[in-house]
């Protein structure tokens, strides 16, 4: 089972040019907004600007889903700075923090009998993996009551 991770975005919810250049940066590990832009406009069908790419890089960062670092003059091959952009959670990461944020927001419907009544809709595999989770969480529960203190920060 995958844990939370330690750092969550500000922000979960993205856009979809910000799920893509998300996409793009998480398959190629970091990437400068130029490597973005030649990216996206591979596709001949797309007609993107640079600054538009530039302006998602900013955003994802201040929703906290990018870090970037300055490159060198050298590196680059620019005599302007030029950044690159690092995913600060990985696609995993990510998956597993939605998946969370989807759980709490069925939980916050709060009450069990009009949880329950979604059950008529579920077929007979959606209650075999209910039945599933329900297992998992109680051999976590007998585990922790088990060994207090263990996998506490």
């Amino acid at each position: 089972m995958s844990p939370l991770p330690r750092h969550r975005p500000r922000q979960l919810s993205l856009g979809p040019l910000e799920a893509e250049i998300l996409a793009i940066i998480w398959a190629r590990g970091r990437a400068t907004a130029k490597e973005i832009h030649d990216h996206i406009l591979a596709d001949p069908d797309r007609d993107l600007a640079l600054a538009s790419v530039t302006t998602v890089l900013q955003r994802l960062a201040k929703k906290g889903w990018l870090n970037r670092e300055v490159i060198s003059p050298e590196e680059s091959g620019h005599s302007r700075r030029v950044y690159c952009w690092q995913p600060t959670v990985s696609q995993r990461e990510a998956k597993v923090l939605a998946a969370h944020q989807q759980l709490q927001s069925f939980l916050a419907v709060g009450s069990p009998d009009l949880v329950a009544a979604f059950a008529d809709s579920l077929d007979g595999t959606d209650l075999d993996k209910l039945d599933a989770i329900a297992a998992r969480l109680r051999a976590l529960r007998q585990a922790q009551s088990s060994h207090p203190g263990e996998g506490e920060a």
